[in-house]
């Protein structure tokens, strides 16, 4: 049985949101609106890579397989690509990290039907990330639970998630596979075992298993810490050091301006920091704006990172990227990567909104059916609860309750008229009511939360369905892992969800 999947607003601030509308043009390159204009758009970012024969240098830093390959192959002489990207996450990270790759592939297939010439997406994989925290935890649904599967707390160490080691995730992976249930399709479980090998890194398993995944339905995914795209990136980076000054004029500037226009910039600046990372002693360390220009002169490709602003200009200037699919955050700072650019004298890159959206497995579906509650209510981590307590509560218990209320209603009306009423003000009668009406609220309230401690089945169901569509109390697509669901449903996931990215992606063009 098919999942049902739903479209949803894609959330964000507000520059966020002036982003996707369009509304910010000084910040952000506008979207082409026909075929003509994007093949125009990918002569333009194919005539500004450093090297014409791209993927001839950037091959071993996408070790791609079956589909992806092809497309490369077609893609490599005159067309062009689409990109998206995520830090690593464990066991392939959150809904959202996948549903960027779907996006991609769903703009990549319609760009190349608009503009007639081959185009590819890749997922730029960022293991030179050393945001341990972020990579160490996963969340999965556990029968009437939302379950955090983690490893082993550990320093964040300023190491780059490509060298720190993975160690053994026996006992992560069992509860993986438990939460996966009498699955339907072995395949996954069997990728993310062969990925997440005792002698991985954590980088370099999350690539394999996206690798794993993505590669058959077409997608590319090229390691960002691979020495191949470092050697490719060198002369972006090299530029940025000696323009270093200018970019952080450039920033501060752009700063301002998104202040007075009442937007907050998405990322901070590092007062007298460059955009440019440097390994010192394995420690992926900003270089400061005055020891930029000795760092340009001396530094190896293997020493050089990009931060997060400078790396969508990296990633356009190596592959011929007509578009980058991003998130709320991501579009939200690419009104300052069009600083960036314009500071070292390159063309800006374009960012384009992914699709947004829940899975609805039938199991839940059934539930939500069966105690009429619908998506939204379940956002409150109690509003659901309390009203199926509520309706929990022994018949004949919420009649008493009933008939109390009523009686309050009756009694305190006949004192209000009885023969010497006007002996009290009329107020101190409704005072009453109104007290009285209080006490028996809060008296049903207890009867509920006795009912919610005591725990029944349909309390049961709502707390299966909160873990599925809210885990952690976030959105679906913030938290949840999605090799449980590829497990029970297998790639017919994948084609329910394309189904609602189609007409998304086609809505950008």
């Amino acid at each position: 049985m098919s999942v049902r999947v739903i479209s949803t607003p894609l959330r964000g601030t507000s520059l966020t949101q002036a982003g996707i509308a369009g509304k910010a043009s000084g910040w952000y390159v506008a979207r082409p609106t026909s075929g003509a204009e994007w093949k125009q758009r990918a002569d333009e970012m194919r005539s500004a890579l450093v090297s014409d024969d791209w993927l001839a240098a950037l091959a071993p830093a996408l070790d791609a397989t079956s589909l992806a390959a092809s497309r490369l192959e077609r893609a490599a002489e005159s067309g062009f690509a689409v990109t998206t990207g995520q830090q690593p996450g464990l066991f392939g990270g959150p809904l959202y990290t996948w549903w960027k790759a779907l996006s991609a592939l769903a703009l990549a297939n319609h760009l190349e039907k608009l503009a007639g010439i081959p185009v590819v997406p890749i997922f730029w994989a960022a293991t030179d990330d050393s945001d341990f925290l972020e990579a160490a935890d996963t969340t999965v649904a556990l029968n009437d639970r939302s379950v955090t599967i983690a490893l082993p707390l550990g320093a964040s160490d300023g190491n780059a998630l490509s060298r720190r080691p993975l160690g053994d995730v026996t006992a992560q992976l069992e509860q993986l596979t438990m939460a996966a249930g009498s699955a339907a399709s072995a395949r996954i479980l069997e990728d993310v075992r062969a990925a997440y090998a005792s002698n991985q890194t954590i980088g370099g398993a999350y690539v394999a298993l996206l690798r794993a995944v993505l590669n058959p339905l077409g997608i590319a995914v090229i390691d960002a810490s691979h020495k191949a795209t470092r050697a490719a990136a060198l002369p972006v980076l090299i530029t940025a050091l000696r323009r270093a000054t200018e970019v952080d004029a450039a920033l501060v500037n752009r700063s301002t301006e998104l202040k007075a226009a009442g937007h907050a910039p998405q990322v901070k600046l590092v007062k007298a920091r460059s955009l440019v990372f440097a390994d010192k002693s394995g420690r992926r360390e900003r270089v400061s704006v005055i020891a930029a220009g000795q760092v340009a002169d001396s530094a190896a490709s293997a020493d050089l990172g990009a931060n997060v602003l400078l790396r969508p200009i990296v990633e356009r200037s190596i592959i011929p990227t007509v578009a980058y699919v991003g998130g709320p955050a991501e579009i939200a700072y690419f009104a300052q990567v069009s600083a960036v650019a314009a500071a070292l004298g390159t063309p800006a890159p374009l960012v384009v909104p992914r699709w947004s959206g829940i899975v609805v497995e039938p199991r839940i579906d059934r539930i939500l059916e069966k105690h009429k509650l619908g998506i939204a209510e379940l956002r409150d981590p109690h509003a659901a609860e309390t009203r199926i307590a509520r309706a929990s509560l022994p018949a004949e218990l919420q009649t008493r309750i009933e008939n109390v209320r009523e009686s309050i209603q009756k009694t305190t009306a006949a004192l209000a008229t009885a023969e010497g009423a006007d002996l009290v003000p009329s107020k101190v009668i409704e005072g009453l009511k109104g007290s009285l009406a209080r006490r028996i609220d809060r008296l049903e309230r207890r009867y509920s939360a006795a009912v919610k401690r005591r725990g029944n089945d349909a309390l049961s169901d709502v707390a299966s369905a909160r873990a599925s569509l809210f885990p952690r109390n976030v959105p679906q697509e913030r938290a949840l892992n999605v090799v449980p669901l590829l497990a029970r449903h297998g790639d017919t996931l994948f084609s329910d969800v394309m189904r609602e990215v189609e007409p998304h992606v086609a809505a950008l063009t």
